[in-house]
């Protein structure tokens, strides 16, 4: 069984295509620019890079493009569409209705139209994929892999919101939390690593990258995260402000001829690391000026680690007992440095990192443990994988056999679960830094 999982945002139109009885990855790639002069990047597993410039007007194109390429005989991954079984999508906003992944019907399709506006700059990109993969995959089954069905276990204290309850009621004006599918997959992987039933586990996960939240989770589920109604909240993000007094909207719109609007693409374009310092939202480039003297680089990156440091010591205090703290997502892998400095100085809560191991952990091809000694709280690097959570709810869906994430079991919670992309990857790894041999998680 060969399932296309796709994650159309605004512009672009990311792509997997897996093999489900070989456990394989066969290509994966993204379009990018869609709407424009597009561009497709596509990767076959154990080939060069296929790059391919084709204007695509909009995600129908794109997906068609995609198709052409996964096709191909040179550079493509299957020889005909019948081969693809189902098609997992990425919907980031699933309101309230649904706290499970689904085979998207008019009714989800309807719904998932009616909470766009919660999700502006990612549900209407969603939807058009689901639509565009419709029409050029016709009766092919389409499953909906959602980030807000993860949060639905969260209690009312936790995502409503200290406003009149009329906004709740009439609105649907609460918390809903994204990024679902990592914390899914880290939690899960957690689990396997401490060697306990998920159920078991309190876990603060970080997932930062360019959007980034932070999730509390106890006994094996979502109890609060950081980003609320939409993606701004919480973290400080790359382009994305995260928490800040409200009134600062009412004021610059009485004392400047700013529009909603253009304060609203303000605080989800232009704030956050952009907005500190001026020239970059990339955190290596952050890291590098701040190096070199910059001190608004300096700045932002001082602000986004006293933002998570403050998140998690809330957190810890909200779960009461934590069994591990997680880093996940592109920052989260890769900056070493901004990890180490959000971990410093909490001992005083049980949370003890080691600075060399954090700075040796570099990796998306491994989990690592950068727990330091006398620590209470474990501390892992786990890389996320949505792109396997979303085929494997798309088979199980297929199959008739998926179930709510309590009661559903993945391949990944497995003690001798291996990535063999990541396995082969990591070897290479170490042949450049062999200390990474020496933190690589050990299954207990």
């Amino acid at each position: 069984m060969t399932i296309l999982t796709l994650n159309c945002g605004s512009s672009s139109a990311k792509y997997q295509v897996y093999d489900w009885q070989k456990k394989e990855v066969l290509a994966s790639g993204i379009v990018e620019r869609v709407g424009d002069d597009s561009v497709i990047e596509h990767n076959r597993t154990g080939e060069e890079q296929y790059t391919k410039a084709k204007a695509c007007a909009n995600h129908t194109e794109a997906i068609q493009l995609i198709m052409e390429t996964i096709l191909d005989p040179e550079v493509g991954a299957i020889k005909n569409m019948d081969e693809i079984k189902a098609v997992g999508h990425r919907v980031v906003q699933g309101g309230e209705k649904f706290n499970k992944s689904l085979i998207i019907d008019e009714e989800a399709l309807r719904t998932f139209k009616e909470v766009s506006g919660l999700a502006p700059l990612h549900n209407p990109a969603n939807i058009q994929g689901i639509e565009a993969a419709m029409k050029v995959l016709p009766g092919v089954p389409q499953c909906a892999i959602m980030d807000t069905a993860w949060h639905q276990t969260m209690p009312e204290k936790a995502y409503l919101y200290a406003l009149p309850y009329e906004w709740y009621t009439k609105y649907n004006v609460r918390r809903y939390g994204y990024h679902g599918t990592s914390f899914l997959y880290v939690s899960k992987r957690a689990a396997v690593l401490l060697g306990k039933d998920p159920s078991e586990l309190n876990l603060i996960i970080c997932h930062i990258g360019n959007g980034a939240s932070i999730c509390a989770v106890k006994n094996g589920v979502s109890v609060d995260t950081s980003m609320g109604l939409t993606p701004l909240e919480g973290l400080i993000m790359g382009t994305r402000s995260g928490d800040f007094d409200p009134a600062i909207i009412f004021y610059l719109m009485n004392s400047t001829e700013l529009s909603a609007d253009e304060i609203e693409k303000a605080l989800n374009k232009k704030s956050g690391i952009l907005g500190i310092s001026g020239k970059y939202t990339d955190r290596r480039d952050i890291q590098k000026a701040a190096s070199e003297g910059d001190h608004r680089a300096e700045l932002a990156m001082n602000m986004e680690v006293y933002r998570l440091k403050k998140y998690i010591g809330s957190y810890a205090a909200a779960l009461g007992k934590v069994d591990a703290v997680i880093f996940t997502a592109g920052v989260g892998e890769m900056a070493p440095l901004i990890r180490t400095k959000v971990l410093e100085d909490l001992n005083n809560i049980g949370i003890v990192t080691d600075a060399e191991k954090s700075m040796i952990s570099k990796t998306r091809n491994a989990e690592t443990d950068i727990t330091g000694e006398g620590s209470k709280v474990k501390v892992f690097v786990i890389p996320t994988d949505e792109e396997l959570v979303m085929t494997e709810d798309a088979v199980a869906l297929v199959e008739g056999r998926y179930d709510v994430h309590t009661k559903f079991t993945y391949s990944f919670q497995s003690r001798n679960y291996i990535n063999p992309v990541r396995a082969h990857g990591l070897k290479n790894d170490i042949m450049k830094k062999p200390e990474l041999a020496d933190i690589v998680a050990r299954i207990p």
